[in-house]
């Protein structure tokens, strides 16, 4: 690996991607999310048109995932394979991409759980940035100048979801700090000062 990795995971309304992009530009890396959905739909062979045939209502990684699904995929050889359903083949090709982003190295990887699969590999940080369920509701709340009880429907909807995800791409039952090597309580500190923990600890 020829430079350094830091996976970030956050719960919705913790400011996990805002302490992302800081961490990232502090050190001058490359900061990835979507990149790594789009290049697993990328490796799969799936057109434009097929994701936007996914329902629209489900998170980007759902959308992907169900088009894939629904599309044929290309193999190195020509052949063409046909439908499948996403789990578990494409699960596991959003490893290999996770991986293959991590090996390019000198990258943020955020969400996506990037923490679990590359769990124990050199040189990569696995933060966590949290919060509160009252300030990530409040949070919300002012981001998407929506009503408070609005913010927490989101905020458990989001929840759910996230757990789901670690279900179904990991087989974890619960998300536990030891599967993070910091966490970072942004209840507790600002944006700013949670990003230079980071990058002290991944300058460390």
């Amino acid at each position: 690996m020829p430079g350094r990795v830091i996976c970030v995971s956050r719960s919705l309304g913790a400011g996990g991607d805002a302490v992302a992009r800081r961490v990232a530009d502090a050190l001058g890396y490359r900061y990835v999310d979507d990149e790594i959905i789009m290049r697993a739909a990328d490796r799969a062979g799936v057109s434009p048109e097929a994701v936007g045939r996914a329902e629209q209502s489900k998170p980007m990684l759902g959308r992907i995932l169900e088009a894939l699904a629904a599309a044929p995929m290309a193999t190195d050889a020509g052949a063409i394979l046909p439908p499948q359903h996403p789990e578990p083949s494409y699960t596991g090709l959003i490893e290999r991409v996770i991986h293959e982003v991590a090996e390019e190295g000198n990258v943020v990887i955020v969400a996506h759980g990037a923490s679990i699969p590359l769990a124990g590999k050199e040189a990569v940080l696995r933060v966590l940035v949290t919060a509160s369920p009252e300030v990530r509701a409040a949070r919300q709340s002012a981001a998407t100048e929506t009503g408070i009880d609005a913010a927490w429907k989101a905020i458990e909807k989001s929840d759910r979801e996230r757990a789901e995800y670690f279900r179904r791409m990991y087989k974890l039952d619960h998300e536990l700090p030891t599967h993070y090597d910091m966490t970072v309580n942004t209840d507790a500190m600002s944006i700013e000062a949670a990003a230079r923990l980071v990058v002290e600890a991944a300058r460390a």
